[in-house]
Order: C-alpha cells, then sequence, then structure tokens
C-alpha cells in the first residue's frame, strides 16, 4: 500500500523549504546562518517524509475504524521511528541551536523575517515533537492491534 504524506503536511514542508533556500541566498551572517541550518536540516526532512509523516495518511481511515489488511506494511515505517526517534530528536536539538544563530544574525543584520521563520520552523519541530510523530506511532499501534491476533 502507498501511504501519502497529508497535503497540509506537504505543503508546510515546502513552504519551510523555500524560505529556506530565500535566506541562503542572503549576503552576510544570515546567509550564513541558514546554510548551516539547511545543511543540518536537510537529511531530518528526508527521513520524515520516508517514514515519520506518511503513516499520518492512514488517521482518517484508522479514525473511522476503516483498517485493512494492506495497512500492516505501514509497520515497517513506525517501527523505524520508533526506533530511530532519539536520533530524530537529537537532531532538533541540533536544528534548534542552529536557528538560535538564524535569528542573532538575522536581528543583527535588521532582517525580522528571516528570525519569524526561524520562530515557525522551532514551531514546527515542537508540532512533530508533539504532535507527528506520537501520532504517527499511534498509527502503527493501531494497526498491530488490529491484526495481532
Amino acid at each position: 500500500m502507498l501511504f501519502t504524506i497529508p497535503k497540509p503536511l506537504r505543503v508546510e514542508h515546502e513552504e519551510l523549504h523555500n524560505q529556506l533556500f530565500k535566506a541562503t541566498k542572503e549576503e552576510g551572517e544570515v546567509g550564513i546562518a541558514a546554510k548551516n541550518v539547511a545543511k543540518i536540516l536537510h537529511n531530518h526532512f528526508i527521513k520524515e517524509e520516508e517514514y515519520a509523516t506518511p503513516p499520518l495518511g492512514l488517521l482518517t481511515d484508522i479514525s473511522k475504524g476503516n483498517i485493512t489488511e494492506d495497512m500492516k506494511s505501514v509497520l515497517t515505517m513506525t517501527d523505524k521511528l520508533i526506533a530511530e526517534l532519539p536520533h530524530m530528536l537529537e537532531e532538533h536539538k541540533a536544528i534548534k541551536a542552529a536557528l538560535a544563530e538564524l535569528v542573532n544574525a538575522a536581528t543583527k543584520e535588521n532582517k525580522p523575517e528571516y528570525a519569524e521563520f526561524a520562530d515557525k520552523l522551532k514551531l514546527h519541530a515542537q508540532t512533530e515533537e508533539e504532535v507527528m510523530y506520537p501520532a504517527a506511532i499511534l498509527v502503527g499501534e493501531i494497526v498491530r492491534m488490529k491484526f495481532r491476533n
């Protein structure tokens, strides 16, 4: 079964990518700080799109009680998320530290739009930690419980 990342999450990731790309094109400390954020964030986003966010595409069906045999393949992703979660949370710490540098550079160079972007990305990381990752793990656990028999 193909698991698709919910459109709102895909759009948000694309928007964050685009804003970060724009920041990396800036001159001075903002550009340097943004490039550092991009370097740290790139592999993290790949992991999220590989196994952390696709299980969320099943939430609507699961909430309606529509759990089918072909959903069992989501367990590969959710098991990987569980195994990788400590590392992903450590990556979030590194991302947040790099974003703090971006805020400092943006403040120093009077470019508030990049400080606002950094705050938006920090909030996105918090949403992942408190909502998205736990929800993806629960998707796997619900599917596992349904077919445990």
